[in-house]
């Protein structure tokens, strides 16, 4: 008999699903406001009206401390959470507003002039497929180089390990490619 242990209580009752995806957002109702709070995976929820002036084409948001990104639909009747991967250091992070420009499923990728100087050993082209690291969908950024994609590596999600891209879980970038068009608003914090 497995002993009684905070582990297995929690595996319990994932496998029942009692736990979901928004649940890992700690947050309660305090009078009318939403007030969200740190919990232990470190995700803090957002509201759209501190980062955008509207939700025209819908909003995205990517908060690099916290490895998170919310998206709103233009008619806030679609919140979304994701868990993300950041990049690896501050200087390969870029911060502020910019936009969806446009959408590609089945992305292919090519290492950019400051990546193949860091990295003379990568290829010059990786077609689509699973040795590709933008995984199966990618938004592409108004800012040059700059993606929100998919990963064929999981391990990566939740940590610092991109070289400037907001990466997501296939199924999650699969589920926001969806929901997203190009001019949808981006900020990254």
């Amino acid at each position: 008999m497995k002993s009684i242990s905070r582990r297995n209580i929690l595996a319990g009752l994932g496998a029942v699903g009692v736990l979901s995806a928004t649940g890992a957002i700690a947050q309660e109702i305090i009078g009318s406001e939403l007030v969200a709070r740190h919990n232990v995976s470190s995700f803090r929820s957002h509201r759209w009206q501190d980062h955008f002036n509207n939700l025209r084409n819908g909003a995205i948001l990517s908060d690099t401390k916290s490895r998170m990104l919310q998206y709103w639909s233009e008619d806030e009747r679609i919140l979304k959470v994701f868990p993300t991967s950041v990049p690896l250091t501050e200087d390969l992070t870029r911060l502020g507003y910019t936009s969806v420009v446009r959408m590609v499923e089945g992305p292919s990728w090519s290492p950019t002039p400051s990546m193949l100087k860091r990295n003379p050993e990568w290829p010059a082209y990786v077609g689509p497929g699973p040795e590709n690291p933008l995984g199966t969908h990618a938004l592409y950024l108004s800012w040059q180089y700059y993606r929100i994609h998919g990963t064929h590596d999981t391990r990566k999600i939740g940590r610092r390990s991109s070289n400037g891209c907001i990466g997501l879980y296939n199924e999650h970038i699969q589920e926001l490619f969806a929901l997203t068009k190009n001019g949808t608003q981006v900020k990254l914090i």
